[in-house]
């Protein structure tokens, strides 16, 4: 039997085809396997920084008084033996300690000291979080995930941390900021010199860049049940649950605040992260956001699904074209993410399977 000059060609493009997929999976998983590494070892330089705070945390401990010295020194103790889930919460209750000591009262090779364990922290931290960010951006593709090319090893975590006063080191235009509450006094006269916020908890958001087939957005307006007189504009979306997935929640999120029923299939993401340090209803948050994109026909949406908290916030919907989003930040209304009237083309593109996402980080 005899083959075809079109069944060979058709033959080879085939094996072509085949080679090419496999050539291409094989460099994915090969980068993949070069991040995980990447941020492990960016962990463990992390957690040795950190070891190394602990360690002039207990040092100050036993230069001030008895009992200030015993709760530092018990917070540092806390702090070296969490395990990872628990690593945040207690290295912020040491932050937080420590932001009260006087320096003024400690030897200058100590106050040395403690500045410089706390720049290693903030530098180790912004390298574990960029390769974090790296990897997540390749496993979080579609296709890699299809595929399976990540393997089994686990999703990498970002780590956040309040930081002490006067701890800086220059910070890049792809470093996370920390911004302020919405309509806050440090939103309008912003003081660099001011600690910042000890979160009082930390919390994981999905949220939801909502677009119609007409190209509007839905936003919603609502305040702080505390400060009932300052609103601010936001996207659909709030706090991942226990044992919930980001898409689970954020498919939870737009039933609930908005009544609209979607499939999975029709939410694309992560593409964005926010990482935001503020107060909110009596309480300091530390709120990580990660947004997806969804496009669907034009709906009215309804608030039966609002919880107490969203009811006594005075939630209300509304669509917005492009020109509208940015009338609104040119009014001096308070939008959130900051940059959506920027970020509004990209979220288009994602939701439409233009491109595929990349989680980078947004203000």
């Amino acid at each position: 039997m005899t083959l075809s000059a079109l069944t060979i060609l058709v033959l080879a493009l085939v094996a072509a085809v085949v080679v090419t997929v496999g050539f291409w999976a094989y460099s994915v998983a090969n980068r993949l396997d070069r991040l995980h590494v990447r941020s492990d070892l960016s962990w463990l330089a992390l957690d040795a920084a950190l070891a190394r705070r602990a360690v002039v945390a207990r040092s100050i401990a036993a230069s001030i008084s008895a009992s200030e010295g015993r709760s530092l020194a018990h917070l540092a103790d806390v702090a070296e033996r969490a395990d990872r889930g628990h690593r945040e919460a207690a290295e912020n209750e040491l932050s937080a300690a420590l932001a009260k000591v006087d320096t003024d009262r400690l030897r200058s090779p100590l106050v040395a000291e403690l500045a410089d364990a706390e720049a290693r922290v903030l530098i180790a931290r912004r390298f574990h979080n960029d390769a974090v960010r790296d990897t997540l951006a390749l496993r979080t593709r579609r296709t890699v995930q299809w595929l399976h090319l990540g393997g089994t090893a686990p999703l990498p975590t970002y780590f956040e941390i309040a930081e002490r006063a006067g701890t800086s080191v220059p910070v890049s235009a792809q470093a996370v900021a920390v911004r302020p509450a919405p309509n806050s006094p440090a939103a309008s006269s912003p003081a660099p010199s001011s600690p910042a916020p000890v979160p009082d908890r930390a919390r994981t958001s999905a949220r939801v860049v909502l677009l119609d087939d007409e190209g509007r957005v839905l936003l919603l307006r609502g305040h702080d049940p505390t400060t009932p007189e300052a609103h601010f504009w936001f996207t659909v979306g709030g706090a991942v649950e226990p044992g919930e997935s980001l898409l689970d929640a954020a498919i939870r999120e737009i039933a609930e605040e908005t009544g609209l029923h979607v499939d999975p299939d029709q939410v694309f993401g992560p593409m964005w992260r926010r990482v935001a340090v503020f107060p909110f209803n009596g309480e300091v948050l530390h709120s990580e956001e990660l947004f997806f994109a969804v496009q669907v026909p034009a709906f009215e949406p309804g608030a039966d699904g609002f919880t107490d908290l969203e009811r006594r916030m005075s939630l209300e919907h509304r669509w917005f074209d492009p020109a509208g989003v940015r009338e609104l930040v040119g009014a001096g209304e308070s939008v959130y993410p900051q940059d959506l009237p920027q970020l509004l083309d990209e979220a288009r593109a994602v939701a439409a399977r233009h491109r595929e996402p990349e989680v980078r980080a947004i203000r």
